[in-house]
Formats: structure tokens, C-alpha cells, sequence
């Protein structure tokens, strides 16, 4: 386990031995599922080619997509992708949130104390031009990362980043780590301790560094970019209030300030302003596809729950923010990306307005949900949007219900009533 102590430059400590192995860093690859039949056998290289495998006494049966992971007041339910139906329901106390954990298989559940591993138990198999999927029975594991208050979760360059925002601490992992991972002497950990405690987040980068946010738990300004040693490569006060980060196309990475945004890319910061004084971007969401960034909009500083219904696109190549009106309120689990890029969002109108990310045009509604409205808390359910391959998933607390949207046509395919009120959802796969 290594540690960077971001307040010593340079300084590295080892809290047990090495095991031999240098934590791999490799460019995020970005994988579109064709769920279509089998029509020729085939193989390619990728992340699939390192999933899980079973035991040979295991009972595995083929699946048509990945599972979804849904977390409710009181535990977590997880969900075949194709159908929606339950495959299990595991109680789990505390207030839940859920991340992918990297690894196109498992989830990250956040509890008050820890990141606690869920296998949802559906392994990935290449197959020519689309992947295969072979389930087992998920499973809750006893593999927790320990944290205080767990906040962020990011993936990219194939590494994973867990912050602690009661400590400041990020812990990293490459994307295989978690394969056969019984505790955590199993995972080749790279412990990242920030200057001080703060609500933040780190992005892994490539040849092992790190953009990490800098604050403390008073006020947050900006970002710093370590290299694999823990040597600060550069930094930025640019960022008000940074919260949120986003990876774009060629690795690009975002933050959002509470007067725009800042945008690292070829080994340098740069700034883009909002067009107002106090324009908020804080809940960015990105696209290996697309240069651009899906983010909120938000102009009161003083208001305890602002609806906005203006969001902002901001062009990681120019560092400039477009902003579109939809006409309707969103709230900050409406925001998705497409399997092209494009920009979705889930309206209180109940739909989905698909926008282009470049022109910022309007390129469909997809009504899925009737319209409702974001409640004062931001703990209590709301519909939310989560996107794999070309299927979008949209709960509808209100119903209890989730359900299965087909990008590609515009339709709801599937619809499931739960039992369950659902609040966040996560998916993985290929």
C-alpha cells in the first residue's frame, strides 16, 4: 500500500511490503454492448477478456445484459438489466449511495463508514463484435474500504478513486484489482492524503498521477495535479467551490466551480467562465465520445433549493459554456450521456430531452415518467437516469417502479414495480 501526502511534495510511504506489482495505468477504453444474437464466433482484446470466471461448480446461466443496482431506504436491490426482475434483495442499514467499482462487475455501496463491495455476480465474455453475459447469484461481500463519510467515486486511465471527505483521503485501485480480492491485503492500494479534510474528489490520470481538488471544510478553491511520486505538477485557485468532476474525450478532465468550470488537458489548466457572476456548475457529466460536458446550471447563491431549468455544455477544447434552456426543472441525478454523447436529461416534465452536445439543439423528447417534482432534501428519492450502452434506466419513485429505455428508437421497452421505493442507481458491464 503506498501513500502520497499531498502537504510533503514527493513524499511516499509504504504501510506494508510491496507485492511485487506496480499499479497499472492504462487509457480508459470506452465499450459499446451489442446485445444483438450471436451471429459468428470471434475474439477481441479489452477489459471483458480479464472478468471474473467462476468456479467450475458455480451455476452459471446466460444473461442478456448486465445487472442494475438500485438502493432503498434500508438496503439494495439488484436487477437483471433485460427484464428488471429482482435477483436479490440484500438489507443494509444507513443512508445508501452506489458507484460502479471499476471492474465491469462490481458496485461500490457507500454506507456512513465504508465502501462496501457488491459482486452483482454477471461476468463479461468477448465475443467477436459484443460481449456475452454468464450470471451467478450476486453477493454483499466482506471487502469494505474504510472511509469517513464516503463521497466521490472516479474511474479513469483504469484506476479507481474512493475520497473520504472526513479525512481528505483518496484510496486507488487498478481496474483488476477487486477480481479475487478477499480483504484488502489482496488489493494493491496507492493512498492519496490531501492538505486538509474536504468534501472532494481525485481523478486518476495516466502514468499514475492524479488531479485532486484543494480545500478544507470551510471553502474549496481549486485543483492540483500530482505525478506517481506525489510531486505537484500544477495547480489552479481558479475554482470557487469546485465540486464534481467529468472526464471527457482524449482524457480530458473537468471540475465545475461556482463561476464556471476548469478544465485540465495537455499537462495545463484553463478557465471557463460562466456568463453569470455566480453561475454554478457542480454535477458534470462526460463522454469518452464527446469533447463536451454535461453539466447543471445554477444562479442564486442564497437559495436553499434552486430549480433550474437552464443546463450548461461546456466545450473542454475551447473552455467555453453554452447554455441551453429546456424549459423545465432537473435536479442532479437527471444528467446522463448517450452511447454517441449526447447530452440527456430527465426532466420534472418526465421526460427525457436529448440534446445535441455541440449545437446544444433539442433532438428528441422521450416521454417515460409522469411529471413530479424535486423534493427540498437531496437525500429523498427523485426520478433518476442511468445509461448503459444504448438503454437508459429511469426510476420513478412514485410508483416504486423502474424502467427500461431504448435510446435508439425512443420507447420504454420494459417497466418493473418494485418492492422497493428506489433512490440511486449504477450499473456495469462490458
Amino acid at each position: 500500500m503506498i501513500f502520497i501526502n499531498d502537504s510533503v511534495p514527493g513524499m511516499i510511504t509504504d504501510r506494508r511490503p510491496p507485492r511485487g506489482r506496480l499499479l497499472s495505468i492504462a487509457p480508459a477504453l470506452l465499450v459499446v454492448v451489442a446485445l444483438a444474437a450471436c451471429a459468428s464466433p470471434g475474439t477481441r482484446e479489452g477489459p471483458a477478456e480479464a472478468s471474473d470466471r467462476t468456479t467450475p461448480d458455480a451455476a452459471e446461466a446466460e444473461v442478456a445484459a448486465p445487472r442494475i443496482v438500485a438502493t432503498y431506504d434500508g438496503g439494495v436491490l439488484v436487477l437483471e438489466g433485460d427484464s428488471l426482475e429482482v435477483v436479490d434483495d440484500i438489507p443494509l442499514a444507513g443512508f445508501l449511495r452506489v458507484n460502479p467499482a471499476g471492474d465491469g462487475r462490481r458496485v461500490l455501496v457507500s454506507t456512513d463508514d465504508a465502501f462496501r463491495v457488491l459482486d452483482t455476480g454477471v461476468r463479461v465474455e468477448a465475443h467477436g463484435d459484443h460481449d456475452h453475459y454468464y450470471a451467478v447469484a450476486p453477493e454483499l461481500t466482506d471487502l469494505a474500504f474504510p472511509a469517513s463519510h464516503p463521497g466521490h467515486v472516479t474511474t479513469n486511465a483504469d484506476t479507481t478513486a474512493l475520497f473520504a471527505d472526513g479525512t481528505g483521503e483518496a484510496q486507488l485501485y487498478a481496474g483488476d484489482d477487486l477480481r479475487n480480492a478477499r480483504d484488502l491485503s489482496d488489493v494493491d492500494l496507492v493512498v492519496h492524503e490531501s492538505e486538509s479534510a474536504h468534501h472532494g474528489v481525485v481523478v486518476p490520470l495516466a502514468d499514475g498521477a492524479l488531479l485532486t481538488t484543494v480545500g478544507d471544510e470551510t471553502s474549496r478553491s481549486g485543483a492540483a495535479v500530482l505525478d506517481a511520486e506525489g510531486s505537484e505538477l500544477a495547480r489552479t485557485d481558479a475554482c470557487p467551490g469546485v465540486h464534481g468532476a467529468a472526464v471527457a474525450a482524449a482524457g480530458t478532465v473537468m471540475l465545475g466551480c461556482e463561476d464556471g468550470a476548469i478544465v485540465w488537458s495537455g499537462g495545463a489548466f484553463s478557465k471557463a467562465r460562466s456568463a453569470d457572476p455566480y453561475g454554478r456548475i457542480g454535477n458534470p457529466a462526460g463522454s469518452a465520445a464527446s469533447p463536451v460536458v454535461l453539466g447543471d446550471y445554477k444562479v442564486d447563491p442564497d437559495a436553499d433549493l434552486e430549480r433550474p431549468t437552464r443546463v450548461s455544455l461546456i466545450d473542454t477544447g475551447s473552455a467555453t459554456i453554452r447554455l441551453v434552456d429546456l424549459g423545465t426543472s432537473y435536479s442532479f441525478r437527471s444528467l446522463a450521456r448517450g452511447p454517441l454523447g449526447e447530452a440527456l436529461v430527465l426532466g420534472t416534465d418526465g421526460a427525457i430531452h436529448v440534446l445535441d452536445p455541440d449545437s446544444g439543439e433539442t433532438l428528441e423528447r422521450i416521454e417515460v415518467v409522469e411529471a413530479w417534482t424535486e423534493p427540498t432534501e437531496w437525500q429523498q428519492p427523485r426520478p433518476a437516469i442511468e445509461v448503459h450502452g444504448h438503454r437508459a434506466y429511469v426510476t420513478d419513485p412514485a410508483a416504486s417502479s423502474v424502467h427500461v429505455v431504448d435510446l435508439d428508437t425512443g420507447t420504454v421497452t420494459a417497466t418493473a414495480v418494485l418492492p422497493r421505493v428506489p433512490n440511486e442507481l449504477s450499473s456495469v458491464g462490458g
